[in-house]
This record gives structure tokens, C-alpha cells and sequence, in this order.
């Protein structure tokens, strides 16, 4: 099936409301890199994606799903076949006893809002999540963390759909939490809906100074004022990456608009008009580097996907 096939099956047989063709996906991604994407769909319902899903299944198309795109480099020719952004928004906040808070968040919700409805509802243990610029569903995913926590500590259950269109429910062993790892990164299951289990808090000030003191923190060592994908290289077992690259002498060393950030050397920055191949060829000097002057492998955090 070519693109146009594609598209007029979803928009008049499937009647899926929000389908888009050529998309640039440098309007998807915070890097703001990206080529453009044959079929681009916003699911905003669960019968949707299983359409979707269904359709794209049966006729062998490419299907790759997508949240925020806040950890995501989409290479410079783009996607060929349907790249599906799951833009489930449903929250639910219920207080189980005095101490317990269960919250039921969609897939699409951003973790910035969430961590706003919690602040009002008196809710702690978000606090280390609130800057995150992704989605509960990357979240999961990627098994997101900050400060101390990772989505791990907090994530009881999650809502998900198997590639033959049926619902499971994982409990949080199921997920195979690793580091910026779980079971959804290897396994074909669409994240619907995760379920946390958080703490009421008194003192809503002192939720709200954490938030403060992580977002200020977050500002004055992180490049949030370029395009990124947020840390580039993951962790190592025994050395932390970014003071290895700064070692290196790579801070502000760039390849086109990619650069190796000033303020923090574990992000790779879009410091105008940089093409995902910038990006890929800045990377693989940094591992280079950081091979020849310490003998460590270095990983990438962000994922790469496209042609």
C-alpha cells in the first residue's frame, strides 16, 4: 500500500479523526529534528489505536508508536509507514486511606500537568518527576527517573495492548523495571493507562518547594534553553558518562548545529538547524573519545528511529 492508500483507508474507511500525511516529525520531537513521516496519527480514544493497530498489523505496515518525542531522534529521511501518538488524556485521583493516594493517568497525560493536578490534590511523591518533559507512557517506558527516584518506585499496575489487539494488565514486577529499561522496550505492547500509588501530604508548601528546588536545579545544570532530547548517553555502571565526556574537552565541541552542551556534557544540543545526522555523527565522536581516553563503552539514552 503506498501513502495514499494509507491515508484514505484511515480517513474514510476507519474515519480516524486526525490523520496527517508528509508530517514533518521536527514538529514532534523536542529535539526539533526530524525528516517527514509517510502517515501521522493523534489517537485520542482507545478504539482508535486498535484500529489503527488492527489495519496496520494486517497489511504489514510499519508502525511505530510515539509520545511526547522528548527522548526520541527521528533521522533524517523520516518514517516510512505510521508513526501512531497515543494522546490519552484520562486522570483519575482517589485517596485510599490517610496516608494513600492511587492515581489512574492515561498514557498522553504530560508529567508537568500531573505534577500540577497533585500539587492542588495535596499529593506527595511526584515531586522528583515534575520537570520530566514527557508523558506518563515515556515514562513507564523508559523507566524515567530523577533525583534519587524512578518511575519504578511508584508505578503499580499498567494498562496495556498486545499487537493482536487485546488488553493486558501488567503488575510492576511484570514491567521488568531496569535502568531507563523496562518490558516495553522490548516487547510489542502499547501503553494505555498506568496506575501510581503516592502519598497525601498536609503540607502542600513542602510539595511545592521540592518541585521548586528540582526545577531550579533542572535550569541551572540542564540545556533546557536549546532543543534537545534531554540526556543523550545513559549511565555507566561504574562512572558517570557526562564527567567522562568533560574530561574529554568535548563541552562546546560541535558537528554542524549538533554541540555538546556547555553547561552539561551529557547532552547533545540543537543549537540551530541541526540534522539528525549532525546529531548521529557528534554522537559517534563521543563515544570515540571517551573510548580511547578511558577504554568505557558509553550508551546512547536516546532512541534512534527512521531512515
Amino acid at each position: 500500500m503506498n501513502k495514499e492508500e494509507i491515508y484514505n483507508h484511515l480517513v474514510n474507511n476507519l474515519h480516524i479523526s486526525n490523520v496527517k500525511m508528509d508530517e514533518p516529525m521536527s514538529k514532534h520531537t523536542s529535539f526539533r529534528i526530524g525528516g517527514n513521516c509517510d502517515i501521522f496519527v493523534v489517537a485520542s480514544n482507545v478504539e482508535e489505536i486498535k484500529a489503527v493497530l488492527k489495519f496496520a498489523t494486517e497489511n504489514s505496515i510499519q508502525l511505530y508508536i510515539v509520545g511526547n518525542g522528548s527522548n526520541l531522534l527521528v533521522k533524517d529521511k523520516g518514517i516510512r509507514g505510521i508513526a501512531l501518538k497515543i494522546n490519552l488524556k484520562g486522570l483519575q485521583i482517589d485517596k485510599v486511606d490517610e496516608d494513600k493516594v492511587r492515581v489512574t493517568a492515561e498514557a498522553g497525560v504530560q508529567l508537568g500537568y500531573l505534577a500540577n493536578e497533585l500539587l492542588k490534590n495535596n499529593v506527595g511523591g511526584f515531586e522528583f518527576a515534575s520537570g520530566i518533559p514527557g508523558t506518563i507512557g515515556g515514562a513507564v517506558r523508559m523507566n524515567a527517573g530523577a533525583y534519587g527516584s524512578e518511575f519504578k518506585d511508584i508505578v503499580v499496575t499498567t494498562r496495556a495492548l498486545n499487537y493482536n489487539g487485546e488488553e493486558v494488565v501488567l503488575s510492576n514486577e511484570d514491567q521488568k523495571f531496569a535502568y531507563r529499561s523496562s518490558l516495553f522496550c522490548t516487547e510489542k505492547l502499547i501503553i494505555l493507562e498506568t496506575v501510581l500509588e503516592l502519598h497525601y501530604e498536609e503540607n502542600q508548601a513542602e510539595i511545592e518547594s521540592k518541585m521548586k528546588e528540582n526545577m531550579d536545579a533542572r535550569k541551572e545544570k540542564q540545556p533546557i534553553e536549546y532543543p534537545s532530547a534531554g540526556s543523550t548517553f545513559k549511565r555507566g555502571e561504574d562512572f558517570i558518562t557526562a564527567k567522562l565526556i568533560d574530561e574529554c574537552g568535548l563541552k562546546g565541541y560541535s558537528i554542524g548545529g549538533a554541540q555538546v552542551s556547555e553547561k552539561h556534557a551529557g547532552f547533545i544540543v540543537n543549537k540551530g538547524n541541526a540534522t539528525a545526522e549532525d546529531v548521529l555523527k557528534l554522537v559517534q565522536y563521543v563515544k570515540q573519545c571517551v573510548k580511547e581516553k578511558f577504554g568505557k563503552d558509553i550508551e546512547l539514552e536516546v532512541e534512534v528511529i527512521g531512515e
